[in-house]
């Protein structure tokens, strides 16, 4: 263990871990990952995860953050508001406010807390639009931080994240090579010895995709996964609507498989499998 004999993940899909799959059709995801890494093979250490797809900041603040709080960990991962960000009109300032509450609240109580900024969609097709909202997102979770005295996994920064290889298809969530370097650049944060570097480029394209490839693929983005995204929002859905969170309690930390690395994905999406946003 380094520094921490327990930890609680708390927030969405993002901290779920969709969309590291595993072979059983689970997600693995970041926070498994940075929670094995904490571990050091040690059965002492305790994690519990309660994030859950499609979570809204409130659901969470309501049904996550006093659980956490009960559990009294070390370490207390928090990623919420994303899902609230990319809804038409919702005020970020509004939904900052709530988060400062909620780290004010976790600080207070004496436990660590890590926090995850947004991505840099520049790079994303469509989705690039949100840009101006995640940096006033940004801004607001830098000042939070300050304030309580929280880190804060700058996720923005983290230029390889800029390669479409990092996302999955739907273009909301990482691949598995995204979340284990996303899991590296949060131990290194907590100052914790990792083997490898998240910094380590790319293999160059064989083949960069061409205009009408990625006007195709965003057809079948838009077919795929906004569409469906739009009817839930209109009808008051979540893709978390009767599941339960992966580790609800604190326990031993037991690898859902062994730890292996991920081998980068080649070639970009084609149009049959749209490029991640």
């Amino acid at each position: 263990m380094y520094g921490y004999e327990s930890y609680v993940a708390v927030g969405d899909s993002f901290t779920e871990g969709l969309n590291d799959r595993l072979p059983d059709g689970t997600f693995r995801g970041w926070a498994d990952r940075l929670a094995e890494i904490l571990a050091g093979g040690q059965s002492s250490f305790r994690y519990a995860n309660l994030a859950l797809r499609g979570k809204m900041l409130a659901e969470i603040v309501d049904e996550q953050v006093p659980v956490a709080l009960d559990l009294k960990p070390d370490l207390v991962t928090f990623c919420g508001g994303g899902n609230d960000v990319i809804v038409p009109g919702t005020d970020v300032d509004e939904i900052s406010s709530q988060i400062d509450s909620v780290v004010g609240a976790l600080r207070s109580a004496g436990i660590d807390v890590l926090l995850f900024n947004g991505p840099d969609t520049k790079s994303l097709s469509v989705m690039s639009v949100l840009r101006g909202k995640i940096g006033i997102y940004n801004t607001n979770l830098w000042a939070i931080a300050a304030r309580h005295g929280a880190k804060v996994v700058d996720l923005w920064a983290m230029h390889v994240l800029s390669d479409l290889r990092a996302w999955s298809d739907d273009r909301l969530h990482f691949t598995s090579e995204g979340h284990r370097r996303i899991a590296l650049r949060a131990a290194e944060l907590l100052g914790v010895p990792v083997a490898d570097d998240w910094r380590e480029p790319w293999p160059a394209l064989e083949q960069p995709s061409d205009w009408l490839t990625n006007r195709r693929s965003d057809i079948l983005w838009t077919k795929t996964h906004l569409l469906p995204w739009i009817r839930r929002q209109l009808r008051g859905e979540s893709m978390g609507d009767g599941l339960s969170p992966k580790r609800p309690q604190l326990a031993p930390f037991v690898p859902i498989q062994p730890l292996q690395p991920v081998q980068p994905i080649q070639s970009p999406p084609t149009d049959d499998h749209a490029p991640a946003t």
